[in-house]
């Protein structure tokens, strides 16, 4: 005789959190030993940063509390991987952090991700707090709680979507980073441009030199007009199982770009390429009139952005990479495609073969 035993586990859950922009690294410090979120805390960060902010920042934290710990990574997309996660892991275990901890990340986009990720698994989830220091994890990948590592298959192939309990940006930290890394997070900031907001795109094109230069009220603007438009896509499909795929325009080639090069090709530049080939792409299927395809390649170019995949990359191995992408089902691979500068469209079906075909039109 069958019996079928119910279990009802029906509840809603408030993952909500704040982004507080334009705070100091000071301030953050005192904030978050406020927030009750546990009594043992845990500073991630690279070994750059660590040189940076994060010396400080946990002697900032210091005043407020006399448990605190720095973990250090080598910087560098190589560790963001499992022998990183397992290593912080077992210095988590010997420092004896348990689920009264909290991990803090302080760094860029590697860091929060690899933190996160950390913080997601560690006794089952522990609270976890991102601090990004670069342009690129401000803008991006610091909001929306996609944490992950990557897998010789892959960018970000093993993951989680885990959310912070807060983010604070410290526009200033910007100062620290060398040209070439800032360059990195405009390419971010144009793709929001590109896909969601002409005005912003317009603003990156008319305040070019000031954002080179890193004026205050211009970047602040952009950081928080990224932000809000992150918020805005993240609050409709957290899980990314629609109208988040808006976000991974220039990402499916760039991805695989980043894979070939080994990580020496730069998230940002690799997604600037990524965002030419998949324009091109859009061209070829009419999506796309040819004078917005001109227009953002100009844009990227005017940043001192890479817009042509590098001749040493081979473009069938790069095209069949993508079939590894988290968004390719049964052999097609489902593009973000842009239908002009401000709009784009999700869901795009092309075999690797088609995609390689439309962008040597």
């Amino acid at each position: 005789m069958r019996e079928t035993v119910s279990i009802n586990l029906r509840r809603v859950i408030d993952d909500s959190y704040d982004i507080v922009i334009g705070t100091s690294l000071k301030e953050a410090a005192k904030d978050i030993t406020t927030l009750q979120l546990g009594s043992k805390y845990f500073v991630i960060t690279d070994t750059n940063v660590a040189t940076l902010h994060g010396k400080h920042f946990v002697q900032m934290l210091l005043q407020y509390t006399d448990n605190v710990k720095l973990l250090t990574v080598p910087a560098g997309e190589r560790s963001k991987n499992r022998k990183a996660k397992e290593r912080l892991e077992d210095r988590l275990l010997s420092l004896k952090a348990g689920r009264d901890s909290v991990i803090i990340a302080l760094g860029g986009g590697v860091i929060g991700d690899l933190a996160g990720f950390v913080a997601a698994t560690f006794m089952r989830g522990i609270p976890y707090i991102q601090i990004p220091t670069t342009l690129l994890a401000q803008v991006d990948s610091s909001i929306g709680g996609k944490v992950a590592i990557d897998h010789p298959s892959g960018k970000n192939l093993i993951g989680a979507f885990y959310q912070p309990k807060k983010v604070y940006i410290d526009v200033s930290t910007l100062r620290t980073l060398p040209e070439d890394e800032f360059l990195n997070g405009i390419a971010e900031v144009i793709k929001y441009g590109a896909i969601l907001d002409k005005q912003l795109f317009s603003i990156l094109e008319k305040n070019r030199d000031d954002i080179k230069k890193q004026k205050k009220d211009v970047l602040a603007y952009v950081v928080k007009r990224c932000c809000k438009l992150k918020k805005n896509v993240v609050e409709q499909d957290e899980m990314e199982i629609g109208f988040r795929r808006i976000l991974n325009f220039g990402h499916t080639i760039g991805h695989g770009i980043e894979q070939l090069s080994n990580y020496n090709i730069s998230h940002g530049r690799a997604i600037s390429i990524g965002m030419v080939a998949e324009a091109k792409i859009s061209s070829s299927l009419a999506i796309l009139p040819q004078k917005d395809l001109i227009r953002l390649r100009e844009l990227l170019k005017s940043y001192s952005l890479t817009v042509s995949i590098p001749a040493k990359i081979n473009l069938k191995k790069l095209f069949a990479a993508t079939l590894r992408d988290k968004k390719s089902k049964e052999g097609i691979v489902h593009y973000t495609l842009l239908e002009h500068i401000g709009k784009a469209r999700i869901g795009v079906p092309l075999t690797h073969q088609q995609a390689l075909k439309l962008y040597l039109q």
